[in-house]
């Protein structure tokens, strides 16, 4: 008799989801469904006719499903307020979340809209303006809007992702030693900012060009609010500049579309001074904390990149920001 094994991460058939989302959404028997990509969650494509949507399936274990309804409450905020987001869609019964049994346990899917237009990295930097504008827009609708899912500070960006990215790698190389004092270093910026002038409430915490799409350069759509939760607004400013950076390598070119990133967003709203001053700090503070989410979903993701020469590579990227913005740890 052949044992049936267990699994951790299984890969979802798209024939057969296809035919579940059919079913589910009463959509037409045209549906088409296909893996889009398999990373951190796995998506799948679904074309129904003219129609298309996205499938989130969520990796078994890595949301609970009231961190997922907060996600989805958020979303249809932002779309009640007419900001430009992909949002979560019922089906016929009026229920958001699927609940699907994989090999590996309960894994939750949930459809959404397509968000119009293309994603690229080389937009220009009137794009980048606009990107502001839309943020700020988000902002408007999530200051003071609290979710019941994580909240962004000093332990859980700082102390205890260093502790895993420590546990990790077993080894007490240079990288380990830098993050462990450049959290220490942070710790004391956040303790030490004017929290009362700091805007406060729900963030996307992924903002980059991979998570928003945009459409004939004049409308711009933010999407993939996995890793939403409480914090600071401008943790979503500081991690765009960050990414911004990473991926224009010419700092002329960076500091034109930084430039104009923040000219939109102040077209929309103010970014205090302590906000900006702060600014330069918050993404290292994400970024430590993303380092000890590879680490984390080691067993569940692609996990060939995952070695001291990639810890390296996120700590070069770390030290060339901070030499741009003259960060030193004291």
């Amino acid at each position: 008799m052949t044992e049936k094994f267990p699994a951790i991460n299984s890969t979802l058939s798209p024939n057969a989801l296809g035919k579940l989302i059919q079913r589910k959404y009463g959509l037409s028997d045209k549906t088409e469904c296909s893996i889009f990509r398999l990373a951190m969650n796995h998506l799948y494509m679904v074309h129904d006719d003219r129609d298309r949507y996205v499938f989130r399936v969520y990796t078994h274990n890595w949301r609970t499903k009231s961190e997922i309804e907060e996600e989805l409450r958020l979303l249809l905020h932002l779309k009640e307020a007419d900001r430009q987001v992909a949002f979560p869609i019922a089906d016929q019964s009026n229920i958001f979340i699927q609940e699907i049994e994989a090999p590996e346990g309960i894994r939750f899917g949930v459809l959404f809209s397509y968000a119009k237009g293309i994603k690229t990295a080389k937009f220009s930097y009137q794009t980048s303006f606009l990107i502001g504008q839309a943020l700020a827009k988000v902002h408007q609708s999530t200051e003071n809007f609290g979710l019941m899912r994580i909240s962004y500070d000093a332990r859980n960006l700082l102390k205890n992702p260093v502790l895993r990215t420590k546990e990790f790698f077993s080894t007490n190389i240079d990288e380990i030693e830098f993050l462990e004092n450049l959290s220490d270093f942070l710790t004391l910026k956040m303790e030490n900012t004017d929290r009362q002038k700091m805007r406060y409430g729900a963030v996307h915490f992924d903002v980059w060009f991979d998570n928003l799409h945009i459409d004939n350069e004049k409308e711009v759509t933010f999407f993939d609010f996995d890793f939403c939760g409480n914090g600071y607004l401008c943790f979503d400013i500081s991690y765009f500049l960050f990414q911004l950076f990473a991926t224009n390598l010419n700092e002329e070119e960076y500091k034109e579309k930084a430039d104009s990133f923040i000219k939109g967003y102040e077209t929309v709203t103010e970014i205090s001074k302590p906000e900006q001053d702060f600014l330069p700090f918050a993404c290292l503070a994400i970024m430590t904390y993303y380092i000890s989410v590879q680490c984390d979903r080691f067993d569940y993701w692609t996990n060939i990149f995952l070695n001291e020469d990639h810890l390296k590579r996120m700590v070069g990227n770390l030290k060339r920001w901070m030499a741009y913005n003259r960060i030193e740890i004291e």
